[in-house]
């Protein structure tokens, strides 16, 4: 579970540094690759509910 957690916070570090290049510059291939990184993080943050389901089953 460690490891997922630094994938999305990986993720997130890259989705923020893009976001803030698109709002302050207007890039819009800081926003794209702002957008491909939110749906990475979404992928990440469903298995890590389910990974985290199950560690309270335990």
């Amino acid at each position: 579970m460690k490891e997922l957690i630094e994938k999305i916070n990986e993720q997130y570090e890259i989705f923020a540094t893009d976001a803030a290049l698109q709002v302050e510059s207007g890039n819009k291939a800081a926003g794209t690759r702002a957008r491909k990184a939110t749906l990475e993080m979404t992928k990440l943050m469903k298995e890590f509910r389910k990974v985290s389901v199950e560690a309270g089953k335990k």
